[in-house]
């Protein structure tokens, strides 16, 4: 198996619960088949939204970069970043760490279009949202993508900000109205598309018809790092484990 490397910190919770995931889905019957990892948390990496939203001049790639070959210098071979907002900087990450660096929302695209999704609400931070990550990589694979109003977007952003990354309790009934609003305006399945929003659906039943971003992340390093996958992780979308 190749040696996963996590540019991890970003936020330091969601790199946590990423490494659960990463062990729950590989199919391992003893500690010596489960994927070597290597984890650099580094929680002193700047904002990244307040940095694509030119809110901040503090960039975060050089110490997502430094991060990075440091991963590679101790013999990492393939690599991720359980943040998704940071996959705005992939290209140049990839280019100048000089190893493969998992696209997270390319990967995730390419699973709703596996399962037939035709039209994807989006929730994720401002950043992400505003540089259209998911919806030019939506369009160029043929599907349409729609996003929360000015309101509903603040919303998304109070339960990423104030409660996941604060430490505080989630609100889930914000997280009902965005959900209300994406489905009213043809959303067949809602990407949770920012790996603080993982720890929702970690916390709580959020019922069928989502994908979270960061499960894709932890199915694609398995298979990337040639480990066998559990068959029951083969369709992250709930409510579709039937068709697994």
């Amino acid at each position: 198996m190749k040696t996963l490397g996590v540019i991890g910190g970003l936020g330091p919770m969601a790199t946590a619960y990423y490494l659960e995931l990463v062990i729950r889905m590989t199919d391992a019957s003893c500690d010596q088949e489960h994927i070597p990892m290597i984890i650099y948390s580094r929680p002193d990496t700047p904002d990244r939204t307040r940095y694509i939203l030119g809110l901040s001049n503090e960039d975060p790639q050089r110490l997502m970069v430094e991060t990075g070959r440091a991963l590679v210098r101790q013999g990492a071979e393939c690599l991720v970043i359980p943040c998704i907002t940071a996959h705005y900087f992939h290209s140049y990450l990839e280019s100048q760490i000089g190893k493969p660096l998992l696209n997270l929302v390319k990967e995730t695209v390419s699973h709703l279009k596996q399962f037939g999704c035709r039209k994807a609400g989006i929730m994720a931070t401002d950043g992400t949202i505003r540089s259209a990550l998911f919806q030019q990589e939506l369009e160029r694979q043929g599907m349409e993508a729609v996003v929360p109003g000015p309101e509903g977007q603040e919303k998304v952003m109070h339960l990423i900000y104030q409660n996941v990354k604060a430490g505080k309790p989630i609100e889930l009934e914000l997280f009902r109205q965005v959900e209300q609003e994406l489905r009213a305006a043809g959303a067949e399945v809602i990407v949770l598309g920012c790996t603080e929003l993982s720890m929702i659906k970690k916390e709580f039943s959020i019922g069928p018809g989502f994908l979270d971003a960061m499960e894709v992340l932890a199915m694609r390093a398995v298979q990337e790092c040639q480990a066998p996958l559990k068959p029951e992780y083969r369709c992250l979308i709930t409510g579709q484990e039937t068709e697994r």
